[in-house]
């Protein structure tokens, strides 16, 4: 059996959490695909990247590009731009693990909770691309900022989703990026992760921090 590791589609991977997530899986030695709405966007991002790991694979361009090639997609985009980003990837990600790390903030009151009708955004990317698309909610409440650096990532990750061995899946991912990740049940808990979010921005703006999460199982 090939234990050779699967290679990420990081859709976003320009921006703050994209580019940790890239990050962290490059230098656990991943393939890593960087996807932009902009295919030289994407490339410039990868370029960088592949800058500080030289040794490691990294490439980039626009999103059904990347999404085609890569075995596993992370969509890490804003919620603005979720959707049309969903639609554009469809066909592409057809019988492959999109992990959404997509939290519906609406600005200027992104500390407020504000869940869209169909209960949350991972519920939404479930519903969009199809039962042929395992879609795993995870990574909402990890402030980029740990991922862009060599320190240890002091935080859990919600894993949720339909199938358990997707999730499964993530959870190794979250591992390889440095972090203790927990099955959190079916996609429609993906509504408990996004909420969270608003949450640790007030903690942040008040205690000028970049907080996370920690579960404690107690016996």
């Amino acid at each position: 059996m090939s234990d050779q590791k699967p290679s990420i589609a990081v859709l976003g991977g320009t921006g703050d959490l994209g580019g940790g997530l890239a990050r962290q899986w490059a230098k656990a030695g991943y393939t890593v695909i960087i996807g932009s709405r902009s295919a030289e966007k994407g490339i410039a991002a990868a370029d960088a990247l592949k800058s500080e790991f030289p040794d490691a694979d990294i490439s980039g361009g626009d999103l059904v590009e990347t999404s085609t090639k890569a075995d596993i997609v992370a969509v890490t985009v804003p919620y603005a731009h979720h959707g049309a980003t969903l639609e554009q990837i469809k066909e592409a990600v057809q019988g492959k693990i999109v992990i959404d790390t997509t939290v519906p903030l609406r600005p200027p009151k992104v500390g407020r909770v504000q869940l869209p009708a169909a209960g949350s955004a991972g519920k939404e990317a479930q519903e969009l691309l199809g039962e042929n698309v395992r879609v795993v909610s995870a990574f909402q409440n990890v402030a980029a900022h740990h991922l862009q650096s060599d320190h240890e990532v002091d935080c859990d990750v919600l894993v949720a989703g339909d199938n358990v061995d997707a999730r499964e899946t993530v959870i190794g991912l979250a591992a390889a990026a440095g972090m203790k990740a927990w099955h959190a049940g079916p996609i429609d808990n993906a509504a408990a992760a996004e909420a969270l979010t608003s949450i640790l921005i007030q903690i942040n703006k008040r205690e000028k921090a970049h907080s996370g999460i920690r579960i404690t199982l107690g016996k």
